[in-house]
């Protein structure tokens, strides 16, 4: 059974799909495009294993959903407002205070 998430889910489950590097660069390839497996394991230069991991997370978190196309599978976002959801947090504006970084900075590679 289908229910609606509450706003508070739903930001939850974005801020955790946007919590992967990977994940943010599958989200912002689905925003171009629909794609198969294969073709995003190879633009994304990653294994089809890991790929298909992430993709159920995002399965998992409502972002993203998989259509059958003959024998293959075709991948796309779950809704067209989420490109533009994801537009939008790119030109967001992001305070920073230049002399504070995230402390897995060094480890994970961010911020």
């Amino acid at each position: 059974m289908l229910t609606v998430a509450s706003d508070i889910e739903v930001l939850a489950r974005f801020g955790r799909a946007l919590a992967d590097p990977i994940r943010c660069r599958l989200l912002l390839a689905l925003r171009e495009a629909p794609a198969h497996p294969s073709d995003l394991a190879d633009a994304l230069g990653i294994s089809r294993t890991r790929l298909s991991n992430h993709l159920a997370c995002l399965r998992d978190c409502g972002l993203v959903v998989a259509v059958p196309v003959g024998r293959r599978t075709r991948y796309e976002l779950a809704d067209e407002r989420l490109g533009h959801a994801l537009d939008d947090l790119r030109n967001a504006v992001v305070a920073v205070e230049a002399d504070k970084t995230c402390p897995d900075a060094k480890t994970k590679g961010c911020c």
